[in-house]
């Protein structure tokens, strides 16, 4: 997880397909290792979350949910492209993938969802929407793997 992320957080003029593997293969590490703390060291987890401020607290997990509906959602529901809007540094180059941002998302579509299955995927588009969506990827995912790389020494 934290050498996927650094290459992420080090990678510069790359193309959009290198960029998104990047993103992906970061966010499914980061959602994984997270479930595996979530539930085989479920005391140790919500201490360190219990330790944060409130407002550090739901951000946090509201970085979490986020990123398991586009681990959900990237590439079978959407396109990979986009969840990620590339952006450009103040001379006018591709920023690093890093200072990409998530891209704001229409509501999607669930189709035949059961009503539980409904609300569940409804709530992980929301904190998408209000802890991802307009901010540099980079950003999330460090705040996401420095949560887990706190909780890692109490195990």
């Amino acid at each position: 997880m934290n050498d996927t992320v650094q290459r992420l957080c080090k990678a510069e003029s790359i193309g959009l397909p290198e960029a998104l593997a990047l993103v992906s293969e970061a966010v499914w590490w980061i959602t994984i290792v997270d479930a595996t703390v979530v539930r085989y060291h479920r005391a140790v987890y919500d201490r360190s979350l219990t330790r944060l401020v409130p407002a550090e607290r739901r951000a946090t997990e509201g970085i979490f949910t986020g990123l398991r509906f586009v681990r959900n959602w990237m590439g079978y529901h959407a396109d990979p492209a986009d969840f990620i809007l590339p952006t450009r540094d103040a001379g006018g180059r591709e920023a690093p993938v890093a200072a990409w941002t998530w891209n704001p998302l229409p509501t999607p579509e669930l189709g035949d969802v059961s009503p539980r299955g409904r609300a569940w995927e409804t709530a992980r588009y929301r904190h998408y929407c209000a802890h991802l969506a307009g901010k540099p990827v980079g950003e999330t995912v460090n705040r996401a793997v420095t949560f887990l790389n706190d909780v890692n020494p109490a195990l």
